[in-house]
């Protein structure tokens, strides 16, 4: 009966345990930009509106390509500005490179995507992001 009980227990814990995700979202930046056409991983191909480019940190030589963001707004970049986050979420597809030096974030959304987290006024944004 003991081991039966014990066999029980576990089964439940595992079950439990299979429905609690511990997400560690990563810090970074984001910019706004335009809709990436010719873009660096689908040519002309059409990606919709919810895209970006991955700047060297996820880049990965072009393997970036296609993964998918789940991405949050948590702050302005700048002292004294107005909070510009919506308390929204947004999932984006990179679909370009955004290369230094003039890549000044971590992302560099379309505008589209951009707005759904921040004020567009905002330009660059302090945000989490998770693949």
């Amino acid at each position: 009966m003991a081991i039966q009980l014990i066999k029980f227990s576990l089964l439940v814990l595992g079950v439990i345990a299979s429905f609690i995700s511990v997400v560690s979202a990563t810090a970074g930046t984001a910019t706004l930009n335009t809709i990436y056409v010719p873009s660096a991983c689908f040519g002309y191909e059409d990606q919709g509106v919810m895209t970006a480019a991955a700047s060297d940190a996820l880049w990965d030589n072009g393997a970036a390509c296609g993964r998918m963001y789940s991405v949050s707004c948590t702050g302005p970049t700048n002292q004294g500005v107005p909070q510009p986050c919506t308390g929204s979420q947004v999932t984006v597809k990179i679909v370009d490179f955004c290369p230094p030096p003039g890549c000044q974030g971590t992302l560099d959304l379309t505008q589209e995507a951009f707005s759904q987290i921040a004020d567009p006024a905002a330009g660059k944004i302090t945000i989490e992001y998770n693949q």
